[in-house]
């Protein structure tokens, strides 16, 4: 007998794969239920969220559709703020009440309680308020205040997962900046973000947003200057925005100054060219002149060949350095309040620097041989100098040079 299978006319069974059959999304229906309770409750967003609690609407499928009924009190049409001409409407939205801290804030704290319980509508929230927030010019001027009111409480009670930067961004678009309307929106915001939180922590969500060095860019371009940021926040009472970007245009404009100065000593420049370039640009950023003396010391010092451990050498780099430099030093030590800041500028770095320590009264004498430092300065900073740090030591390592001073002085 063949060991050989017999043919079969039972054919080879193909396997199909089922199709996932999508149903289509019906958003007016899941709309109008969310409607029907915002009504059937009178607005009561305790009542309403108990409702929503207890019903078997689909969250997850028309999640966008549930925040368009949030905010403006129905669905929009896809792709625009407008409202959809078919469907209900109800009168407790966002965009409907006044544009004030209590009456949005049960609004915020009603979301709040539905992304605990929700926490996948998150996504959803962030595309509603991009789509907002990119179509601004589309709202009345008081619409605008109320979103942006809206936005600065979600921040203030740490509504759960709302990155910053789904608020900041989309607010970036070209032809919203040129009209004005994102200066007025985050002027609002910030108003509003500061009434219960600190400069510190709106920084903090700056950084988060990627916003905090780049304020200017919610001005239009032919406002885009540090006096006009001034102008206009202190006119809007947000001052210490004022002083937060000051601070940080001195810090940008003063790590400019170090990086030129810097290059310039390593490729060893002309003294005189130096001199010049500083004076322009410290001109430039209006610097004041006390923050280009204490920058000066601290660019000279940084740039010394530090040798590790011989204290010798080190001593005289440092000595080699402020004579090598001491013309630059005194084209801007121009009155005795200037020379008393560099002693205490001295005097700082000194005590916080061991290499440094020993060698305070050395570096001063230098500095008066080198027409930096005049005897007067030295002698107020010796009886009066309101600088305590190592005050004590550095009095008494200067005191035989001060003597000699002293009888300078009486002899002549």
């Amino acid at each position: 007998m063949s060991s050989k299978e017999k043919p079969t006319l039972g054919g080879t069974r193909i396997k199909t794969r089922k199709r996932n059959i999508a149903a289509p999304l019906d958003t007016a229906s899941f709309s109008d239920a969310i409607v029907q309770i915002y009504i059937d409750n009178g607005g009561d967003l305790e009542l309403v969220a108990k409702s929503i609690e207890s019903s078997d609407l689909n969250f997850s499928r028309y999640g966008d559709t549930f925040f368009e009924v949030v905010f403006v009190g129905g669905r929009t049409q896809p792709g625009t703020i407008k409202p959809e001409e078919e469907g209900d409407r109800h009168p407790y939205s966002v965009l409907d009440c006044a544009a004030q801290r209590e009456a949005i804030l049960p609004s915020v704290l009603y979301i709040q309680k539905t992304l605990r319980r929700r926490p996948f509508l998150i996504k959803n929230l962030e595309n509603v308020m991009r789509k907002f927030l990119q179509s601004l010019e589309f709202f009345e001027e008081n619409e605008r205040k109320k979103l942006a009111i809206f936005t600065a409480l979600a921040f203030s009670q740490k509504l759960s997962g709302l990155p910053p930067e789904t608020v900041f961004q989309p607010l970036l678009k070209d032809n919203l900046v040129a009209k004005g309307i994102v200066l007025s929106f985050i002027t609002e915001f910030f108003k509003e973000y500061l009434k219960e939180n600190s400069l510190d922590d709106l920084i903090g969500l700056l950084k988060k947003g990627k916003m905090e060095d780049n304020l200017l860019d919610f001005f239009p371009s032919a406002k885009r200057s540090s006096e006009a940021l001034s102008e206009h926040f202190t006119k809007e009472g947000l001052t210490s925005l004022v002083e937060y970007n000051d601070k940080k245009m001195f810090e940008v404009k003063l790590k400019e100054i170090k990086s030129t100065l810097t290059t310039m000593i390593n490729d060893e420049a002309e003294i005189s060219e130096v001199i010049e370039t500083v004076k322009q640009q410290v001109k430039d950023a209006k610097f004041p002149d006390i923050e280009v003396i204490r920058m000066l010391w601290d660019v000279l010092m940084e740039a010394v060949q530090w040798s590790g451990k011989n204290q010798q050498q080190n001593s005289n780099s440092a000595l080699r350095q402020v004579k090598a430099w001491a013309e630059l030093l005194n084209a801007f030590c121009t009155s005795g309040r200037l020379e008393l800041e560099l002693i205490y500028k001295v005097q700082t770095q000194c005590y916080v620097d061991a290499k440094l320590m020993k060698l305070f009264p050395e570096i001063i004498r230098t500095l008066y041989d080198q027409d930096v430092l005049a005897e007067d300065t030295i002698l107020l900073w010796f009886r009066k100098g309101s600088n305590p740090k190592g005050r004590q030591s550095f009095v008494k390592a200067l005191e035989p040079f001060v003597k000699w001073l002293e009888e300078a002085e009486e002899e002549e």
